[in-house]
């Protein structure tokens, strides 16, 4: 592919836009809204501009109820030659696909699996899609052509293609997705009628539980409206669970209640069942490769600093589990606490090295881990050639 179509210029087709660009593909930018087209423009995503001749994909990002008159609108001026989208519910715009559009084979759903909290185009990241899962749902009509195309999407958004039935899609995102975004919202909504000291007592669990209820609220109400029957499904099955969680608290709340037992019996169910669920939840980990760099942080042997630094990086995408601790290197040798080891891509060791330093730690981009120690120790080459010491992850004995 050598030109391109983005069709909406929120943060998610931006984003596509910004990557493609960087490729250096030819991208054209157009939205309902012609200042958010100039202003995804103005961050090097484009031409806000209709093309001359049709592009080789078309990038259909609106929202879900709104694909299916984008895609009929499009292909009857030409505009692509091959078409897909990326919204999150993928039946509703198969279907008015397969009954609306004007050759429905030159159309593939998708739905990259990336995002944020905040919208629009200043929010946008090329990178924003690097190592997340891309669905795909071609229907029974779709080309190789416009499969070809969509796969050639993904891989220069640096995406991995997932390919799926559009009804599976919208059975998964309900529970996975769709579901989780209004308990959030629910859960904070609750939060404007808790008592005046509420923000003081406020912690990360709080945050972490209601963070995706800052989102549009209008564009989240297409979403839900075009996969309401799977979302009810989903709403069903959780009021069974609370319908036995409230009697078993009622049970516990009264001293010396001859059902306090079984309330508790209930109550530690449900959350074993909790346990269970999340376990089989994929984190995102960056795959160290033969030549990414570390970065080395000198942790001051003071109490919390390593939970502080974990949180710090938390923060940055890095996963704090993945890091190796070394209490005999150049801290344990001047009596400083510990060095602190994290692999990262090259595109984000700089990135992380110059914030951690701007928060004040010790933070030093170091060359790649190469495995070539015995028995199954990994040992390392520093920036001098040197030859680090043994590691244990963080967290093992």
């Amino acid at each position: 592919m050598r030109t391109m179509a983005v069709i909406g210029t929120g943060l998610i087709g931006t984003s596509v836009a910004l990557a493609a660009s960087r490729r250096g593909m030819t991208v054209f930018l157009m939205d309902r809204d012609p200042a958010t087209a100039r202003t995804a423009a103005a961050l090097g995503a484009g031409r806000a501009t209709t093309p001359g001749e049709p592009v080789d994909l078309a990038v259909i990002a609106v929202p879900p109820s709104h694909v299916g008159a984008v895609l009929g609108e499009s292909q009857t001026r030409g505009l692509a030659r091959s078409y897909t989208d990326v919204a999150s519910v993928k039946a509703e715009p198969e279907r008015a696909a397969l009954s609306g559009a004007p050759d429905p084979a030159r159309y593939i759903g998708g739905h990259p699996l990336a995002g944020r909290e905040r919208s629009g185009p200043l929010a946008a990241r090329a990178e924003l899609f690097q190592g997340r899962n891309w669905v795909l749902t071609p229907s029974r009509l779709t080309s190789d052509e416009a499969f070809n195309r969509a796969l050639e999407l993904v891989a220069l958004c640096e995406a991995v293609p997932v390919v799926m039935r559009s009804q599976d899609h919208d059975a998964a995102l309900a529970v996975t997705s769709h579901v989780p975004h209004l308990m959030a919202s629910l859960m904070a909504a609750r939060l404007r009628e808790g008592p005046a000291e509420l923000s003081r007592v406020a912690g990360q669990g709080l945050r972490d539980a209601t963070r995706t209820a800052g989102g549009d609220s209008r564009l989240w109400g297409d979403i839900v409206r075009s996969n309401a029957p799977a979302i009810a499904g989903v709403l069903k099955d959780l009021h069974t669970d609370l319908s036995r969680l409230v009697p078993a608290l009622d049970a516990l709340a009264r001293p010396g209640g001859v059902d306090r037992d079984h309330g508790m019996r209930t109550l530690v169910d449900l959350l074993d069942r909790g346990v269970s669920g999340v376990a089989g939840i994929p984190g995102p980990r960056h795959r160290a490769a033969p030549g990414d760099p570390r970065v080395r942080v000198v942790v001051p042997d003071r109490p919390g600093e390593l939970a502080r630094l974990l949180a710090d990086v938390a923060e940055l995408g890095v996963v704090g589990e993945d890091a190796v601790v070394d209490t005999g290197g150049e801290a344990g040798r001047t009596g400083g606490g510990l060095t602190v080891r994290f692999t990262v891509s090259p595109t984000l060791a700089d990135r992380m090295t110059a914030e951690l330093g701007a928060a004040g730690w010790d933070a030093v981009r170091e060359r790649a881990v190469r495995p070539t120690g015995p028995m199954g120790t990994t040992e390392s080459t520093g920036p001098m050639g040197t030859t680090g010491p043994t590691v244990l992850p963080v967290g093992t004995s």
